[in-house]
């Protein structure tokens, strides 16, 4: 049994037709992107002896701003920094990552940054919680693009175009 919401958007497979459930509305997705960033500040604090949060308030303001941080600064500085990302192979991505950690623990009180060290292993800890989450709620793979698009009509032969 499916369920077609505002403009399509929103479809729910029900469990018992044996297809799993899937969510495509954005604030939704949003939602699950704030609870997967959530769990990884929160694995960060508790594996990390150097970052510190306070209660569920604090966590929850640390999410959000680094939500919009990722949103609106980490494409700036990856665009100012992309000659040391190249040279890197990549690892300048866990650096911005770790600033923008250390940032978030300077403006939020009641969230404590110790080092850049603690800033690195909590930036580390939240990219693989973020990966291995994707992988398991992710969604399925589409098909290549490009490929054949399936058999031809018949050509008439009285379709010739002259130039």
């Amino acid at each position: 049994m499916s369920r077609v919401g505002v403009a399509g958007k929103f479809r729910c497979r029900m469990p018992g037709g044996g297809e799993s459930e899937t969510m495509n509305h954005p604030f939704l997705q949003l939602l699950v992107r704030w609870s997967v960033l959530a769990l990884g500040v929160t694995l960060a604090t508790k594996l990390i002896t150097g970052i510190h949060c306070d209660d569920v308030g604090t966590l929850a303001a640390v999410v959000l701003l680094l939500s919009l941080f990722n949103a609106v600064l980490k494409p700036l500085l990856v665009l100012f920094t992309l000659p040391f990302i190249l040279l890197s192979l990549g690892l300048g991505m866990l650096v911005i990552n770790a600033f923008l950690f250390m940032l978030v623990g300077e403006m939020v009180k009641g969230f404590r940054v110790d080092s850049f060290w603690s800033a690195l292993g909590g930036a580390l800890i939240v990219s693989v919680t973020n990966i291995i989450i994707s992988m398991v709620i992710g969604k399925k793979p589409r098909p290549p693009r490009g490929g054949s698009p399936g058999p031809r009509p018949p050509m008439k032969r009285d379709d010739v175009i002259d130039i």
